[in-house]
């Protein structure tokens, strides 16, 4: 009787492999959509921004400078950060747009 219940127990099947890995594929599923596709979906939004740069468009750039620009090329803008200063910056250094009837960089 008791060689009955031993190879009883002894019998119970182990979970499939694919059950194993259900917890590391529900952490990528996490990542993507916690941080992946928002930081893509940012990106998207800033390239687009870039895209559409014009010359009298008041910019912030990533190192905090506010200025207007003066002069878009496929690369390149021109700022001019106060009365006659101009800097040329890098077009993906741009941070962000400010719309019109913000405060003006150069009065």
């Amino acid at each position: 009787m008791i060689d009955i219940l031993a190879a009883g127990a002894g019998a119970a099947e182990a979970p499939p492999a694919w059950i194993n890995l259900l917890p590391i594929v529900g952490m990528v599923l996490i990542f993507w959509f916690l941080i992946i596709r928002p930081q893509m979906k940012r990106q998207k939004e800033h390239q687009q921004k870039i895209s559409e740069l014009k010359k009298g468009d008041q910019v912030v750039t990533a190192g905090g400078l506010v200025g207007k620009i003066v002069k878009v090329d496929d690369t390149y803008v021109e700022l001019d950060l106060a009365q006659g200063v101009r800097v040329k910056a890098v077009k993906a250094t741009i941070g962000d747009i400010i719309p019109p009837g913000g405060s003006a960089a150069n009065d």
